[in-house]
């Protein structure tokens, strides 16, 4: 293989069979649970890097049932997500991802950045409740609950809060091990078709973990309880800060 083939067809790894296709990457019949809620500041301070900002103790942990993703095929996802700004801009910043499918993992970090690692979350309905639960290995990490489609959400505001901008930290090292890209990425959903968007109770349980630390953002009090389906489309992202060059 030459150069100019190399150049052409290089995208992702493998060369010659990448993990995951070329995009766009649409998502039909996606399924969350969002459960917000209050936690400790200085601890969440201490994880969301500068120039993002944090302006209350909030964080989303998210279920996500994606059974048609193009691409990357039918998987689950779990994770936190926390409520930040950016020059004045309301978004959110992704803190962590586990997941149950390899391509998914390899096109996240590699394309966008997302901080994504193999674990083993499930979303499903037991009986009159909405289950979410994470597992990193052996070890159950996270369980959330929620009454199912107590009382229809509010549609604007749940449009909303998809349309707004999220923020990611790419990390790709350098073959010494040094840091060769450290950015700030944001992108957006987009083609976003919402089914249906519930509220109820909910409830969240988080356990300590070495290597997955959910905890350390620890649970003080629920704030709210969102289950909703969508179709929407994962776009291309944007850096807005380059952190080796500042």
């Amino acid at each position: 293989m030459n150069i100019s083939d190399i150049k052409a067809s290089a995208f992702a790894m493998p060369l010659t069979s990448p993990a995951f296709p070329r995009g766009p990457y649409r998502f039909k019949n996606r399924e969350f649970l969002i459960i917000t809620y209050r936690t400790d500041f200085d601890a969440l301070r201490a994880v969301v890097p500068e120039p993002l900002e944090v302006s209350e103790p909030l964080v989303k942990f998210e279920f996500i049932r994606m059974p048609d993703s193009s691409g990357f095929g039918d998987y689950t996802e779990s994770g936190q997500i926390i409520p930040v700004s950016f020059q004045g801009e309301q978004g959110s910043y992704v803190h962590g991802m586990y997941l149950n499918d390899q391509p998914a993992i390899a096109g996240g970090r590699e394309l966008w950045g997302f901080p994504k690692k193999s674990a083993s979350p499930q979303l499903g309905v037991e009986i009159d409740t909405l289950v979410g639960t994470l597992d990193y290995g052996k070890v159950r990490i996270a369980t959330a609950t929620m009454g199912f489609k107590h009382n229809k959400a509010d549609y604007e505001a749940v449009q909303a809060a998809l349309a707004a901008p999220n923020f990611l930290l790419k990390i790709i090292p350098h073959v010494d091990g040094s840091a060769r890209i450290c950015e700030l990425v944001r992108y957006y959903t987009t083609q976003v078709t919402l089914k249906g968007a519930w509220t109820g109770p909910g409830s969240l349980e988080l356990h300590p973990h070495a290597l997955a630390p959910v905890s350390d953002l620890p649970v003080l009090k629920v704030q709210s309880a969102l289950h909703f389906v969508a179709d929407l489309t994962l776009d291309v992202g944007t850096v807005v800060h380059d952190y080796l060059s500042s």
